[in-house]
């Protein structure tokens, strides 16, 4: 019986007062995390509480409700925002090999990045197209549910000390120009080019409550599933199959597989690696 074991009955209360909570922000805010990844919101609720020093969930729970300023700080540590230009390098260069070929023959091209955070691979992908001479008929749209954070995207800037990374991350990825090429550097910072924001929209969207808005070729949305339990990530997966276009690819990230997909027969696995799919039904 729980009575006799207090640490399991403690564990119990909190995961009460947690779905509590989200349920909580949920009817104030509109924001739903009620199906995200429990261990990892559970995380993320300690770290603000701990900040604003309560001792309890409950206690949390009244004061995320009252104070709306708090409740962005807490909307801003819900958020995925880790990110590079050209993270996972392999995945641009099988990008260049594999989709480029077919995105060429089409009259126009719109892709998608979803959970795009502070924009980085979304301004990886323009400068990819520009190099394949595409980037003119392209349209990006680059979401995230952070509002913040899509002011900060765009802005395309990047501190100075990502750069060696972002080098050796655009070389491995195919680059075929020098990378100093596509940004300007002031004090600590660089600014990327003007050219690579004019087809490149950021715009909010939640994942989690919004709906599809337009029909892409490609979607990208790398290494946030991972953060949403099976019901939400099935939901994200029929929202994505809505938004392409017939035979339009998906790209996951590393620990993502459209295998976790209750429809998944309705992709054809293009590379097992960089975790690119092609919509076939």
């Amino acid at each position: 019986m729980l009575l006799d074991q207090p640490n399991h009955l403690a564990e119990e209360i909190e995961k009460i007062e947690i779905k509590l909570l989200l349920e909580g922000i949920y009817q104030r805010y509109g924001y739903d995390f009620r199906n995200y990844a429990f261990s990892s919101i559970r995380r993320r609720i300690w770290y603000r509480a701990q900040i604003e020093e309560v001792h309890s969930i409950s206690e949390f729970q009244a004061k995320v409700l009252y104070d709306s300023d708090l409740m962005r700080k807490l909307l801003s540590d819900f958020s995925i925002n880790v990110t590079e230009m050209f993270r996972d390098p392999g995945f641009f260069k099988v990008f260049r090999l594999k989709v480029v070929p077919i995105l060429r023959e089409l009259p126009y091209i719109r892709i998608w990045h979803a959970g795009c955070s502070s924009g980085e691979e979304a301004y990886s992908m323009a400068i990819v197209l520009h190099e394949e001479g595409l980037y003119e008929k392209a349209q990006i749209y680059a979401t995230d549910m952070d509002e913040k954070i899509i002011e900060r995207a765009k802005q395309g800037k990047i501190t100075l000390d990502h750069m060696k990374l972002y080098t050796k991350n655009y070389q491995k990825a195919g680059g075929t120009k020098e990378f100093s090429e596509y940004y300007s550097v002031t004090d600590n910072y660089v600014t990327l080019k003007p050219f690579l924001k004019k087809n490149l929209i950021f715009a909010h969207h939640n994942l989690v409550t919004d709906h599809s808005f337009n029909e892409f070729h490609m979607i990208v949305c790398r290494n946030v599933l991972i953060y949403f339990n099976k019901q939400l990530t099935n939901r994200v997966y029929d929202l994505f199959y809505d938004s392409l276009s017939d035979g339009g690819f998906l790209g996951l990230g590393s620990k993502e597989s459209i295998n976790m997909y209750k429809s998944s027969s309705t992709y054809e696995e293009i590379d097992t690696v960089e975790r690119l799919y092609k919509k076939v039904k």
